[in-house]
């Protein structure tokens, strides 16, 4: 085993402990939800849901990526909201506030196309039970692909990338927050759990070429690498749409075993969540006890930048 100063250095600025969390257990629920052109409909369908799995006992919930609006490039700009603005000017994240506040839930709201000046950008917002916002995601890595035969799908073209990893400390834990395509990229979940997240959660629409091959196997690895849950939410599957989400919500615990999933259909998933899994997983395989900082380091710019 390395020791605890050598791999206290594979961290820079050094790993925070594991803060204790607000609760012991609760239940968190993903709902995936079927996403259609009509705005209204999304959102008044996305209220119902959440009310539904706060009704079930949900003290968590999440929504997909883009539930307010269909996936693509020609739809991003017309579906986008002032989120800094708010009320008329973001109905979606309206909606998302007074029900945190109303169920008394925290919820993380998948994500929806914001306006900020003249660019756009595909964001998560984070509410916690008074309503409040306490987070803003904006999707760090934008999905760029060219599968010859495939898929192509280019974000840039109408979407700017977020500059800051977000985490945040809620009534339910420390969430880390991806979007999507964030996932696929290991360095920011290290940042998370160098951080002292409990959970990370990333609302995403992996499509039918890569969400078979990567969703699961992706999140499982950020849970099992991190120690960690994972919490993710598509939409549901739509056959018909310009882009077909892959569906497959999902729940992975500290060890990489997946606790609660579902196919392609609307469906809300309600699990428990168990905290004290953290540390029995973390003694048992002590992972971050055995880094070799003397041989390779995760830098955490902002962080170190903000010292």
């Amino acid at each position: 085993m390395a020791s605890s100063s050598v791999a206290e250095q594979a961290r820079a600025p050094p790993a925070l402990p594991l803060p204790t969390p607000p609760v012991d257990k609760f239940k968190i629920a993903l709902c995936q939800i079927t996403v259609t052109p009509d705005k209204e409909r999304n959102i008044a369908h996305a209220r119902s849901k959440i009310q539904e799995a706060a009704a079930k006992g949900a003290k968590l919930v999440l929504l997909p990526e883009i539930w307010n609006s269909p996936y693509s490039n020609d739809c991003f700009p017309v579906y986008a909201e002032d989120i800094d603005a708010g009320g008329d000017a973001s109905p979606s994240t309206a909606m998302l506030s007074q029900l945190s506040r109303d169920l008394n839930i925290t919820i993380v709201g998948g994500s929806i196309p914001e306006r900020s000046g003249d660019r756009f950008f595909n964001t998560c917002c984070v509410f916690g039970t008074d309503g409040n916002l306490k987070a803003k995601h904006r999707k760090i890595h934008l999905f760029d692909i060219d599968i010859p035969g495939k898929i192509t799908f280019m974000e840039s073209k109408t979407l700017t990338a977020g500059e800051t990893p977000t985490i945040v400390d809620t009534e339910v834990g420390r969430i880390g927050i991806g979007i999507c395509y964030d996932i696929q990229f290991q360095e920011l979940a290290m940042i998370y759990a160098a951080r002292g997240a409990h959970l990370l959660c990333y609302p995403g629409a992996f499509n039918m070429t890569t969400g078979p091959l990567h969703w699961e196997l992706l999140q499982r690895a950020r849970a099992v690498d991190n120690q960690l849950y994972v919490a993710t939410c598509s939409p549901a599957r739509d056959a018909g749409a310009g882009y077909v989400a892959w569906g497959h919500s999902t729940l992975v615990g500290p060890f990489g075993e997946v606790l609660a999933t579902t196919e392609h259909e609307e469906a809300i998933i309600l699990v428990e969540i168990d905290y004290s899994l953290l540390q029995l997983r973390r003694t048992s395989l002590p992972l971050l006890k055995q880094l070799r900082g003397d041989l390779y380091q995760l830098v955490d710019v902002k962080m170190l930048n903000s010292q």
